[in-house]
């Protein structure tokens, strides 16, 4: 079992609460679905949940209605719990690095600020 959580900055804002408000209600629900499943399975099929390969132990949600496709990145700061730091709709084959990039660098952020508390 895992626990998620959701990337806050510093100043409170959510980037993964922002981007399921975005979507529409089936889509919301497909991704909360597939959240459950990461969440309550042992082992998740790698069509929703797979290790980035060539990244900073940063990991990917993955969520598909009709034919958009969603994914949420974060990462693990303990061995089961995940924290997403990011949501956004994939246009290419190809997770953009910068959307990569962003996951790494919310991942030091959140990982230095839990070391000051």
């Amino acid at each position: 079992m895992r626990t998620i959580h959701f990337y806050r900055t510093e100043g409170g804002y959510c980037p993964v609460e922002e981007f399921l408000d975005s979507l529409t209600g089936k889509q919301a629900q497909k991704a909360l679905w597939v959240l459950r499943l990461v969440e309550e399975l042992d082992v998740v099929p790698g069509q929703y949940f797979k290790k980035l390969v060539g990244t900073e132990d940063i990991w990917e949600v993955r969520a598909q209605f009709g034919g958009d496709v969603f994914r949420m990145l974060g990462f693990f700061a303990h061995s089961s719990f995940l924290v997403l730091t990011s949501g956004f709709t994939k246009k290419s084959r190809k997770t953009p690095r910068q959307e990569i990039a962003l996951a790494t660098q919310r991942k030091h952020d959140y990982l230095s600020r839990q070391e000051k508390s």
